[in-house]
């Protein structure tokens, strides 16, 4: 399998697993846990499901560049504050509604891209806008009033995912998607365990039933793995391109399990996400050459290259 059709396929699966995310994140926030406690949880069971993963399987996916690391730090940390405003969003919003809000995300990868000076070839910018106007059919025409500070949460975690796609993206020329996958729910986990501690360090009662937030948990461990590597293979926008895929499963999910409906325009909406879907076979894949300009140039070490690090798949 080349590297193209390895990231649409690792990009597809990741969208199928992050659909999930927000129905198993209500149910959780039905059972009692609070938003904190929510991605505290999931994002340390994440970790220490995927340490034994590397322990198992590869350890020398434990190296990496010290410049390297920096990154992972600085993306998990600017991903676990959006996690924060995601969960919490979700205790105001539909799970559904506040997907489709998220669903903006690849709007600010492409707004980071060319505030990080690349550019978007004319296929991406038409799947683009029918993604968008997609998302806008879809949440304007809500049956439901959508709260605005919830909705402005949302769109807040769409807009810190997205630079923490970009910034993964420069660590993805010099590591395998393992290594940061790894260090990056690190340092997220680090963030939200320590936000929950310091703000709301209490879980339900006994009794309560776990089961959401630890499958919530395994999503994310999954989920990770695979959006990193079709990051690697395909770059920040055509993963988040793709990944609006986890939209459908949220919509279709959010029916069947939460019993949410959607409009006829809503249903128009869908359809152009999987039209931006169906034209990855037209688009051009995001190069995976190492930037060396604007504002995120830094992460670019000098004195390293791919084939100083002790392994060969990436």
């Amino acid at each position: 399998m080349n590297d193209r059709r390895k990231g649409i396929v690792a990009s597809l699966a990741s969208a199928l697993l992050l659909g999930l995310t927000p129905i198993f994140g209500k149910q959780s926030i039905l059972q009692g846990f609070s938003p904190l406690a929510v991605v505290a949880v999931r994002s340390s069971l994440a970790v220490v499901l995927l340490f034994f993963f590397i322990v198992i399987f590869r350890r020398g996916f434990f190296y990496i560049h010290p410049l390297g690391f920096l990154g992972c730090f600085i993306a998990g940390f600017i991903n676990g504050v959006g996690s924060i405003f995601y969960y919490t969003a979700l205790t105001t919003l539909d799970a559904s509604v506040g997907q489709l809000l998220y669903s903006f995300y690849p709007l600010f990868v492409a707004l980071w891209l060319l505030a990080d000076r690349q550019s978007l070839s004319r296929v991406t910018i038409l799947r683009l806008i029918l993604a968008l106007a997609g998302a806008y059919l879809l949440i304007a025409n809500s049956t439901k009033s959508v709260n605005l500070v919830g909705a402005a949460m949302m769109v807040g975690a769409a807009l810190l995912y997205a630079l923490h796609l970009l910034i993964n993206q420069r660590v993805l020329y010099e590591a395998p998607a393992p290594t940061v996958t790894f260090y990056t729910l690190l340092s997220m986990a680090v963030t939200v365990t320590g936000a929950f501690l310091l703000f709301h360090p209490s879980l339900p009662p006994s009794g309560i039933n776990w089961c959401p937030l630890v499958v919530l948990g395994l999503i994310t461990f999954l989920s990770r793995l695979t959006l990193f590597l079709g990051v690697k293979h395909l770059g920040g926008l055509q993963t988040s391109l793709l990944g609006l895929g986890e939209l459908l499963v949220t919509i279709m999910m959010a029916q069947i399990l939460l019993g949410e409906r959607l409009t006829i325009d809503q249903w128009i909406g869908t359809l152009l996400i999987a039209i931006n879907l169906l034209l990855v076979a037209y688009d051009q894949p995001g190069s995976t050459k190492r930037y060396s300009k604007g504002f995120l140039h830094w992460l670019n070490p000098t004195d390293v290259s791919p084939t100083d690090f002790p392994f060969k798949d990436q």
